[in-house]
Order: C-alpha cells, then structure tokens, then sequence
C-alpha cells in the first residue's frame, strides 16, 4: 500500500482521490472548501480543509511523511506552483501535477514537479487516435513523443510469427503484448515464436509518429 496527497478536490483530484482508495492506498485529500472536502471524505483516508499554499499546514498534515502528492489546482498557475514548490522543500518523494497548458508545464518543471500532467491535451490525443482509425483500440501518451497503442493487427499479420514479421526493425516499434480478441486475455511480452492471429490486437510502444503509422496497415 502506498501513501498519497491529493491537494485540489475539483473533478480531476476527487476521482484520482476516489480511485486511489478504491485501489487500497491511504489517501489524504485536501482542498479549502469544506463543501468539497465534505464531499469526498467518506471516500477517501482522511479529508482535511486547509490552505495547502501555507508550508506551515502542509507541515501540520505531515505530508512529508507520504509517498506521493497529487497537485490538482490547475486554474491558477501562481497556486499550483507555489504548492508544487512547498511540496517540494517539505521533501515529499514524488510530486505529480495537473496543468492546464504547455507554459504551465514547463513552469511546474522548472520548479522541480516530478511529473506534470496535461489531461485535457492528453484525452484530446487519445480521441483523436481511436477517431482517426478504426483499428486503434487505446493510446496512451508516455510523453510528447513516446506513446503506447493497441490495435487490431493488419491482414498482412495474420499467422506470422513476432519474429518473422521482424516489428522491430520494419516499423521501429515494440510489440509488448499481445490481446486474443476484443476483450480477450492480455499476453505480456510474448515470445518471438508468437503466432499473430485473425482477431488478435498488439499493444506496441514506440515514438509517436511510428506508432501512429501502424493504424495505417492494412
């Protein structure tokens, strides 16, 4: 079980919160509504109203004693860079954070977040790529230009080994699982002896760009 502040009780930090919970952590959410707070305390650890721009509360609430903090204030760049920092010289571990835009990422970097995110820019992508192309069944976005695809493997595939099809070196990516079906059991780092069938989905990591290009195999 690990440990985690979610600071910021909007839409964003009440489900990351929630679901942290629901996954058997120990979560300590705290925003200064009380309204908000009173919302998701039966969901979460502990729930707090408090200030998290006072290194002094932050202090209170022990938060350096917490394996992660989760800064879901992303309106007001001036409040979640001035939390960021607090966070960061109370010595919390891990510091994640939402922005809004590309300049409020790199000032959360500059002032040392260790992860930020950007969720309207990320489901934004993610819809695209499911839109674009009818074979692409998820993407995730590792980075600006690594992302994660699964989708449903071209004609050309079919009863071809991994090793055969050579991914690697053709298209510059790699198959890290494979899926039997729609819904079917997830094969984690399949051999190179894997035979690729009709119905079957990869799940292939790689720059953004060359993955993007296997939605357009036939």
């Amino acid at each position: 079980m690990k440990t985690f502040v979610v600071i910021g009780l909007g839409r964003f930090g009440t489900a990351i919160a929630a679901e942290l919970s629901d996954l058997g952590h120990e979560v300590l959410a705290v925003d200064q509504s009380d309204e908000l707070v009173q919302g998701v305390s039966g969901r979460v650890t502990h729930a707090v109203a408090g200030d998290a721009r006072d290194p002094a509360v932050l202090r209170a609430l022990g938060v350096r004693n917490y394996d992660c903090a989760i800064v879901a204030v992303g309106e007001d760049v001036g409040n979640s860079a001035l939390i960021t920092l607090n966070l960061k010289e109370l010595g919390v571990p891990q510091v994640i954070c939402k922005s809004k835009s590309h300049v409020h990422r790199r000032v959360l970097e500059k002032i040392g977040a260790d992860r930020v995110v950007f969720p309207e820019h990320e489901m934004g992508v993610k819809l695209a790529q499911g839109l674009s192309s009818s074979n692409v069944l998820n993407f995730i976005e590792l980075s600006e230009d690594f992302g994660i695809v699964e989708t449903a493997i071209p004609r050309a595939w079919h009863f071809k080994t991994i090793k055969e099809l050579d991914v690697r070196a053709k298209f510059k990516v790699n198959i890290i699982a494979m899926r039997k079906g729609k819904d079917g059991a997830l094969n984690v780092a399949p051999g190179p002896d894997y035979t690729m069938e009709p119905g079957d989905a990869a799940v292939a990591l790689g720059r953004t760009e060359d993955v993007n290009r296997l939605q357009d195999l036939e």
